[in-house]
């Protein structure tokens, strides 16, 4: 395993985990992480993985299993891990966003509009990454400008969309936020046609976004980002998901540490079927693959026999 890969998996487990856990339960747990035959080896790498996350600000914890004192365990605080909530308001979100696209070149300016956006509730952005706001789409596209606008005058928009799979149809939205996130902006609200929450790459609007009538207002605790899915593997829309079968030793991961993964069967041998965003590419099949033989990749056909191509590859 990677190192990477091994403090990451860390990482999450600790964060994933209710209690204390000692570091043979995290070697259960993570049995490719720490493979060696001798305990005290496999000890001593644990040993300098946590004293590396606690280098670098993950905040890894002591503390004892039980009343006793005999066993000690390791936990992760989320009150000391995650970054509190920025609060502001909708005035001041758009502020900075048009301070940030009127910047220019300064990505220096735009990185910390972008840190103090993520999170904001209420505003145009949320669950921004850090990045040039104008990866994509320029701070003068008009798409980007017309969708803002809505958001602001809380007008309906109608555009022309071609989905990932090469499907063009034509949409009616009310638009609720913008969400910036693997170098793509996203526009996010009430599809009128669905008659649910809908994100749409705005890369993939074809022509103009056009004004509509009014709109209606974001429901009470609406964010943007929650209804961009996103995986390991980037941001995906919603109609673009897998179906994956997992081992019981590894299942906790792909139903728990991922918000979009939707849980779709659960076999009776305790494999279970899961649903995932599946961007537009063949990401997605790195990340099955790296599970081994303790994960399927069930459809979309063509990611399937991407799997299938690359073992058969492995095994010539």
């Amino acid at each position: 395993m990677h190192p990477l890969e091994r403090l990451v998996n860390l990482v999450a487990l600790l964060l994933e985990s209710h209690r204390p856990l000692t570091f043979e339960e995290i070697r259960d747990a993570m049995p490719e992480a720490y493979a060696q035959d001798e305990t005290p080896t496999a000890k001593r790498m644990f040993e300098r993985d946590k004293d590396i996350l606690r280098d670098i600000g993950v905040p890894i914890q002591v503390s004892a299993t039980d009343a006793w004192d005999v066993e000690q365990g390791y936990t992760i605080d989320k009150r000391e891990y995650y970054l509190p909530e920025v609060a502001l308001t909708p005035e001041e979100v758009s502020a900075l966003f048009v301070a940030a696209r009127a910047s220019g070149a300064d990505e220096t300016f735009e990185q910390a509009v972008l840190k103090l956006l993520y999170g904001a509730e209420g505003g145009l952005l949320s669950g921004a990454t850090p990045a040039p706001l104008a990866a994509e789409a320029s701070a003068t596209d008009p798409r980007l400008t017309a969708a803002a606008d809505a958001i602001t005058d809380r007008r309906s928009v109608r555009f022309a969309y071609r989905t990932s799979r090469g499907t063009e149809s034509e949409r009616r939205l009310d638009p609720w936020g913008l969400v910036f996130r693997g170098g793509h902006w996203y526009l996010v609200g009430l599809d009128h046609e669905r008659g649910e929450i809908r994100s749409f790459r705005l890369s993939r609007v074809r022509g103009d976004v056009e004004a509509a009538g009014g709109a209606s207002p974001p429901p009470e605790g609406f964010r943007a980002a929650d209804h961009v899915q996103v995986g390991p593997w980037g941001p995906g829309e919603p109609e673009d998901r897998a179906r994956i079968a997992f081992s019981p030793d590894v299942a906790w991961l792909a139903t728990r540490a991922y918000r979009e993964a939707r849980v779709e069967a659960t076999r009776h041998d305790g494999w279970v079927e899961v649903s995932v965003p599946a961007p537009p590419g063949d990401a997605i099949v790195s990340w099955v693959l790296s599970f081994g033989p303790d994960a399927e990749l069930l459809e979309p056909e063509p990611l399937r026999r991407e799997v299938v191509r690359r073992l058969e590859g492995v095994l010539a």
